[in-house]
């Protein structure tokens, strides 16, 4: 079980008192990360090979659509399994200060008095996805700390939520009844990447009837699986979305939940698809590091001040934005 006990001495020390669960030693290790500190990078690469073990479920779907309860209440359901729990709430980044908005430690503070739940506030920082870079590798931090289930809960924008499916193994797209979510939700893209659909606050007018529509949407993504998906086994040989149907604000429904985020995980690994899914996720993410550091190792003050001087020109129409490119790459 985490504990608190005195900061670390030195970069060993802190690291043995990571790898034991100590809440102060993984709070300075995602302060290090989410800062950029110089330590950052050796200390990702120290702590990768503790990592790989706890199991990551992203939350997402629209704003006011309930996933901060229901992050909660998925916490405490896991809590009651003996089982620890880390939450990364990524807010919206503040103008001012740059860092987490809402707080949602705030709205976890039942889960935030167990001493077997950490949850961190992370701003998302510009990440069109939603979910911050420094998001995952604190993801990082938490796995390599010991805890067995990792929730993310992220800002909710929309059209650009779809990267938490690089960083989840299972994903969770939470609706709620109103406005015709099921639509709106297959119109930006959720459809692609839920893995089990939540409809919330089902207690409201036109519950069954938003169930029925995304039902009905989901037998049209992916036909001829050979009938419903029973919330236990994944249809045919893809998986059929399960709708878990909750009340997020009275705790109804977050066992049915977690059954079905574990009916995807035992058909992610029978199927074989959490190996192919983790290596896609792990390519994904040497990309990304590649094109941070080439891009970082590219812009010298010297193109920099090039490319002041040609905007211009440029805007002009004297020069192209392609001529400026080549001067750049030559430079």
């Amino acid at each position: 079980m985490p504990t608190n006990t005195a900061p670390p001495d030195s970069f060993d020390s802190f690291l043995s008192r990571l790898f034991q669960g100590e809440k102060r030693a993984i709070s300075r290790a995602i302060s290090e990360v989410e800062n950029e500190s110089p330590d950052a990078v050796r200390l990702l690469d120290e702590i990768y090979g503790k990592t790989g073990n706890a199991y990551r479920i992203g939350v997402t779907g629209p704003p006011g659509a309930g996933k901060s309860t229901l992050t909660n209440e998925l916490a405490l359901y896991y809590r009651s399994q003996n089982k620890s729990v880390a939450i990364v709430a990524v807010d919206p980044t503040s103008p001012f200060t740059g860092g987490a908005l809402l707080g949602d430690r705030i709205r976890m503070q039942t889960s935030s008095l167990d001493t077997g739940v950490y949850i961190r506030s992370m701003a998302a920082r510009g990440s069109l996805g939603g979910l911050s870079k420094k998001a995952k590798e604190a993801a990082d931090v938490l796995d390599a700390a010991g805890f067995d289930i990792i929730l993310f809960e992220t800002v909710g924008v929309g059209q650009s939520e779809l990267d938490i499916a690089q960083a989840a193994d299972t994903t969770v797209v939470v609706l709620v009844p109103e406005s015709g979510d099921a639509v709106q939700a297959m119109k930006a893209g959720l459809m692609e990447i839920a893995d089990v659909f939540v409809m919330n606050k089902c207690d409201r007018d036109g519950a069954n009837q938003a169930v029925s529509a995304l039902h009905a949407i989901l037998q049209f993504r992916i036909p001829g699986n050979g009938g419903a998906n029973d919330g236990k086994t994944g249809a045919g040989n893809k998986w059929l979305p399960p709708v878990v149907q909750t009340i997020g604000a009275e705790g109804k429904g977050s066992k049915e939940l977690a059954d079905a985020i574990e009916s995807h995980k035992q058909w992610e690994l029978t199927s074989g698809h959490f190996r192919t899914a983790r290596m896609t996720q792990l390519r994904e993410r040497i990309l990304e590091l590649v094109s941070e550091q080439v891009n970082a190792r590219f812009w010298t003050k010297d193109k920099e001040e090039l490319m002041e001087r040609e905007i211009t020109n440029v805007a002009s129409r004297s020069i192209s934005p392609y001529k400026v490119v080549e001067s750049l790459i030559k430079t």
